[in-house]
């Protein structure tokens, strides 16, 4: 027996998607200026266990938006090129924030070789040394490797550098839950994932529900 289709237009299949969203959260409440990223999150992986487990520290989303809307004074810095990939690149011209992956540099490679690192690790503190020498301020942005928020905190308590936001969404079992828990003990703007579940894609969802709100406000 088959299902009877839903039928909606090509350019309106997102817009119903939110509805069916906002219709399974059965009016759920969230605080302000978390529930458009909660809402964007589920709607990329359809799972609605995000509405849990998603965590802000306070004023996490106004300090994102005011790094954000700096524009060329603010960098994002992402785990992988797929997260890079997937933040939508009009909105971010329009601010002037770049957007800057280290994994595959061969300095990058050479220094986690050298020194035992995880490539993640390495590109971290690459991007540490970055900010410092530009005096730009980073949103970093992880949805793979949780070897990279154990390099942020890390760089955090030496003092070399002091990120306007961690996006803290990696997936997987090893340290993963640990890592997450350790950039929610330390002092900085956070949003974090709880638990295990993650992704390049939660993260880029992340960063687009932030770049949308700038940009429906203009």
């Amino acid at each position: 027996m088959s299902m009877e289709l839903e039928q909606v237009l090509p350019g309106e299949i997102e817009r119903r998607s939110f509805e069916i969203i906002t219709e399974e959260l059965k009016g759920r409440r969230f605080d302000v200026g978390q529930e458009d990223i909660i809402k964007r999150v589920i709607h990329t992986t359809a799972d609605f266990e995000y509405a849990d487990t998603m965590t802000f520290s306070p004023d996490a989303v106004k300090c994102a938006l005011e790094a954000l809307r700096d524009g060329g004074n603010t960098v994002i810095v992402t785990d992988t090129n797929m997260t890079k990939a997937g933040i939508h690149r009009t909105s971010l011209e329009k601010l002037g924030v770049e957007v800057h992956c280290y994994m595959a540099d061969p300095d990058v490679a050479k220094t986690a070789k050298e020194q035992g690192l995880t490539r993640a690790y390495a590109s971290m503190e690459k991007a540490a040394r970055m900010a410092k020498e530009t005096g730009k301020q980073v949103i970093f942005s992880v949805g793979n490797a949780p070897t990279a928020l154990i390099a942020i905190e890390t760089l955090m308590q030496k003092g070399e550098i002091y990120p306007a936001l961690v996006i803290g969404v990696p997936v997987g079992f090893v340290n993963v839950v640990e890592a997450k828990e350790r950039i929610m003990a330390a002092k900085v703007p956070y949003i974090v994932a709880k638990g295990r579940k993650g992704g390049s894609t939660v993260a880029a969802a992340i960063l687009n529900a932030l770049l949308y709100k700038i940009d429906n406000e203009r």
